[in-house]
């Protein structure tokens, strides 16, 4: 257990490490997951188990461990949530209790090395069983969607952030292209925004692994990383199907992703990335430090909080957050870059005083 104090705030908050999922003989890479919080009362943790190689193109799973104590404890053995159904993977998952009171389980689906399209199933059972995958997607392209990044908006619509690297393609392409797939009938049909995002030109990596979330006054905030420096943000005022052309964010960051979400009790919004602010030469191509921040001007201005990690080895990225009555929990890859960074992933529990 450690103690952390807040930057900006006299009360000190406590993080305790509460799982940590190390990878091992077949089993190279334990890596993005998410969090749903059961109606009995425990915590599924849902995250990709790899067994193949350690590579985005190693054969996976989605694998599951359990808390029954808001997070404080895990279960020990891993349950295999759905087996892996592309010819390459499957991965990244996103979980989400919808308004209806369905769980939605969105994850990608490797067919091929450039064909990567994210699917949807639901379970009306708390997760016991699920229903036949739907198909996001009808293009064949690689449409990378991180973990815990499915949102649903507050007049129903259902959303998934993506980057394109690429449509039709043996390879992916490097650069990416932000946008949005939507659907208004809860998850059966989808169809693309009509804006698809460009980062500036002179950017190789494009934008990238994008994170939307919805501002009080209906409009959407989207952060997209890229390797010019700092997330890009773009705004949306007609829920997802246009956005405002990418702009630089005072964010700044490496080629990462941040994550967002609400806190439920304050109506903040919470900010995990790797906070790159007077960060040393030799440290700025690297994931490191891990940093959550808060808005409560709606994504306008953060005020810093806490440095979780900074271990300059470290390798922290593809965040899951989950808000219990007494807990935050962060679910994030934490290995070491020297011997494979997203390998190792665990959770930390954080209580504010």
């Amino acid at each position: 257990m450690i103690m952390l104090t807040a930057l900006g705030a006299a009360s000190a908050q406590e993080a305790q490490r509460v799982l940590r999922l190390e990878p091992g003989p077949e089993n190279p890479r334990n890596s993005e997951g998410d969090f749903i919080q059961l109606k009995d009362g425990r915590i599924l943790y849902a995250y990709t188990r790899f067994t193949g190689d350690a590579s985005d193109y190693g054969a996976a799973d989605i694998a599951g461990r359990y808390s029954s104590d808001g997070g404080r404890t895990w279960t020990q053995e891993d349950v295999i949530i759905l087996k892996n159904e592309g010819a390459v993977n499957t991965m990244s998952v996103s979980l989400l209790r919808l308004q209806s009171g369905r769980i939605a389980f969105l994850y990608l689906v490797k067919a091929s090395r450039g064909d990567c399209r994210p699917y949807l199933r639901f379970s009306d059972d708390e997760t016991v069983t699920w229903t036949d995958p739907i198909q996001c997607v009808d293009t064949p392209g690689y449409f990378v969607v991180n973990n815990d990044r499915l949102v649903q908006l507050r007049d129903g619509r259902l959303l998934i952030p993506a980057a394109r690297h690429g449509i039709g393609l043996e390879r992916i392409l490097t650069r990416g292209s932000a946008l949005c797939f939507l659907s208004d009938d809860e998850g059966r049909s989808w169809r693309q925004s009509e804006t698809v995002l460009e980062a500036p030109p002179e950017s190789k990596a494009g934008l990238q692994e994008p994170a939307v979330i919805e501002l009080k006054d209906g409009r959407l905030m989207m952060l997209c990383r890229t390797d010019m420096g700092s997330q890009y943000r773009s705004w949306s005022d007609d829920g997802g199907v246009t956005w405002s052309a990418a702009e630089a964010t005072d964010i700044l960051s490496p080629l990462s992703p941040a994550s967002i979400e609400r806190v439920p009790k304050t109506g903040d919004i919470l900010l995990a990335w790797n906070d790159h602010r007077g960060i040393a030469d030799e440290l700025k191509p690297y994931r490191t430090p891990f940093t959550i921040a808060v808005s409560n001007d709606e994504g306008l201005t953060w005020r810093r909080i806490l440095t979780l990690e900074d271990d300059p080895n470290g390798w922290y990225c593809y965040t899951a957050m989950e808000f219990t009555d007494e807990a935050l929990l962060l679910a994030y890859c934490a290995g070491d870059r020297r011997t494979g960074g997203l390998n190792a992933t665990q959770i930390t529990r954080i209580v504010f005083d």
